[in-house]
């Protein structure tokens, strides 16, 4: 287990009822009311010099994001602002504001502060729909499939290429020449960037997962497939065996050539990334999905406690807690 795990573990031991679990808190308010909270942190999620106006979207998108995996519909946000002298505030927040009302969401507060580097976090409270199911990580049983709600690893193949000088303009994509790529993988390239920079959170999956009301644990993909579904599976008390060929089959065309031109091996991205904002969830077996696009069936859940990934030679191994540890950042795949 690590820093990360032991610390949220000694903080749920000290709380009422448990406290801790999922990524939104269900309110006293007859089950119907969540809140998240993220946060976007210079030099750690975003690189300094990044547009306030890209970075207004980005914080709402990564809290809409876990609203998706709770089945909610997002209704009110709360932001804080710490940064330097010269932040463009203005051009950040007329981002926020448009963003917020593209999906609904009413600006209630926050506060404002000065700081050596820009921190931003963003408070979020979302409603469920009545009669609703609720969504949670561990509502996951032994029997059910395994399903992801769109493709891994691109997000962090485009943190790669954002650290290889890549930059978004104008909103275009401007690769740096010393890549030198193929014309057939620089529309792949622009793509990865793209996805980190601008994730789209998946809130009709969700809200149709908890109308639906069949689905059992569902989790958003922040911190990488491989720690996610590890998450899962210890809150739901199973096991699983995630199909890595089902797994790379939902990669986007050029998405392993990339990375391999890169010099990165694709499958560790697609397991470990993190930061791809794509639901995790299960369903019973028979079950039909949502008849939304992306969607692919990549394992089951079973009894056995372990998390195990299937090779494409049907050898099964044990699945390694690939991904972000946010207390020890350094252990990133």
């Amino acid at each position: 287990m690590n820093g990360e795990e032991r610390l949220l573990g000694w903080l749920a031991r000290r709380l009422p009822g448990g406290g801790l679990g999922d990524d939104t808190a269900t309110l006293p308010a007859r089950g119907r009311v969540v809140a998240t909270v993220d946060q976007q942190i210079e030099a750690v999620h975003f690189a300094a010099g990044t547009d306030p106006a890209l970075l207004g979207r980005r914080l709402l998108a990564v809290n809409l994001s876990d609203l998706a995996a709770s089945g909610a519909r997002p209704r009110w946000a709360l932001v804080t602002v710490a940064a330097p002298p010269g932040f463009a505030h203005r051009r950040f927040f007329s981002s926020l504001l448009a963003a917020c009302a593209r999906h609904g969401v009413a600006l209630a507060g926050g506060d404002l502060a000065t700081a050596p580097a820009l921190h931003l976090s963003l408070t979020l409270v979302g409603e469920r729909e009545r009669g609703a199911a609720s969504l949670h990580r561990a509502a996951g049983r032994a029997g059910q499939a395994l399903w992801l709600g769109g493709p891994v690893g691109e997000s962090a193949l485009g943190r790669a290429l954002l650290e290889r000088g890549a930059r978004l303009e104008r909103g275009a994509v401007q690769l740096p020449a010393r890549l030198d790529l193929p014309a057939a993988l620089a529309g792949a390239a622009r793509r990865a960037v793209r996805r980190h920079l601008l994730p789209r959170p998946q809130l009709e999956l969700g809200l149709a997962l908890a109308r639906a009301r069949r689905a059992g644990a569902a989790i958003d993909l922040s911190d990488g497939l491989a720690k996610d579904l590890h998450r899962l599976c210890e809150a739901s008390g199973v096991g699983a065996e995630l199909d890595l060929a089902a797994v790379r089959a939902s990669a986007p065309t050029g998405f392993a050539a990339l990375a391999v031109a890169l010099g990165l091996d694709p499958g560790a991205l697609q397991l470990g990334g993190g930061e791809d904002y794509v639901l995790l969830f299960t369903l019973p077996a028979r079950a039909t999905p949502p008849q939304l696009p992306g969607l692919r069936r990549v394992g089951t859940l079973d009894d056995s406690e372990r998390v195990r990934l299937r090779l494409p030679d049907g050898r099964a191994r044990a699945l390694p807690h690939l991904g972000w540890d946010h207390l020890e950042p350094s252990r990133r795949a």
